[in-house]
C-alpha cells in the first residue's frame, strides 16, 4: 500500500475515535419524555393537599358547651343535716366529680358561703345548678329546710327536667306527692351503678344543651347573612332559660 495511502487511513481512524471519546465525554444523560404515572402524581398532589389542610376540628363536647358554664354548677345534691345522709351526699358528690365524669357539684355543707343567711344561700345554689339532685330519706321529709329548698326547686321549674330525685331507705308511700311526677332512682346495694345512673342523665342533660347550641349557632349564622341577626348571647340566655319549663 502507498505510504500516502497509510497516513490517509491513519488519519481518519484517530479523527474518529477522537470523536468518539468526545461524545462520551459530553454526552448527558437523556430525559424520559414518558408522562409521569399516575400512582406518582396521586401522592404528590396528596402530600400537598395535606400540608395545606387544616386539621379538622374535634367533635363538639357536651362538657365544653357554652350553656353548661353559664352555671356555676352541673348539679345540687340537696341533703338532710343527719349524719348517715351528709355521708350518702358526700359519696355521691365524689363519684360525679371524679375523673373521668369531672362534674361541677354543690354540697350546701361544703359550698355555702360562711356568715351568709341559709335562705339566701340556698336559692342562689339553685339558681346557680343546672339540674338538682334530691336525696330523699326519712330524715329529709323531717327537716324543715330540705321541704323548703324542695319547694324553691319545684317554683323554679314545675315539671321540668331538671330535678333527679333519689329515694334511700324510704318506702314508695312515703314518695312525697309534690314529686309524684317524676320518676325516680332507688339506692341500693350496687351504689356505683346507681350514681352512674346520676351521672348519665346529667350528662343526657348537658348534651341537650350542647346541641341546642350548636342549632344556636346556625340560626345566628343564617341570620347575619340575612341581616336579621341578635346577639348570640342574648339567643343562649334565652334557650337555656326556656328549659326552665320543658318536660
Amino acid at each position: 500500500m502507498p505510504r500516502w495511502i497509510q497516513k490517509l487511513w491513519n488519519s481518519k481512524e484517530s479523527s474518529s475515535t477522537q470523536r468518539e471519546q468526545e461524545a462520551k465525554v459530553t454526552k448527558k444523560p437523556s430525559v424520559s419524555s414518558r408522562p409521569p404515572s399516575p400512582s406518582s402524581t396521586l401522592s404528590q398532589s396528596a402530600s400537598s393537599s395535606l400540608s395545606l389542610t387544616t386539621p379538622p376540628k374535634p367533635p363538639h363536647s357536651a362538657l365544653s358547651s357554652l350553656l353548661r358554664w353559664s352555671r356555676k354548677y352541673d348539679v345540687l345534691v340537696c341533703h338532710s343535716s343527719v349524719h348517715g345522709d351528709i355521708q350518702e351526699a358526700v359519696r355521691l358528690v365524689s363519684f360525679l366529680e371524679a375523673s373521668p365524669r369531672g362534674l361541677r357539684c354543690f354540697l350546701m355543707q361544703r359550698d355555702s358561703c360562711p356568715g351568709g343567711a341559709i335562705s339566701t344561700e340556698l336559692c342562689q345554689a339553685v339558681q346557680d345548678s343546672h339540674l338538682k339532685a334530691l336525696l330523699i330519706t326519712p330524715d329529709f321529709l323531717q327537716d324543715d329546710w330540705c321541704t323548703y329548698m324542695m319547694h324553691q326547686i319545684l317554683a323554679q321549674g314545675p315539671m321540668s327536667n331538671r330535678i333527679i330525685p333519689l329515694v334511700l331507705n324510704l318506702p314508695h308511700s312515703d314518695y312525697p306527692k309534690e314529686l309524684r311526677f317524676y320518676f325516680y332512682i332507688h339506692l341500693g346495694k350496687k351504689r356505683d351503678s346507681d350514681y352512674n345512673r346520676v351521672n348519665k342523665t346529667v350528662l343526657t342533660y348537658l348534651k341537650d344543651l350542647a346541641q341546642n347550641e350548636e342549632m344556636d349557632n346556625m340560626d345566628t349564622s343564617s341570620d347575619g347573612l340575612s341581616g336579621e341577626g341578635s346577639s348570640q348571647k342574648d339567643k343562649l340566655v334565652a334557650k337555656d332559660d326556656s328549659t326552665e319549663t320543658s318536660t
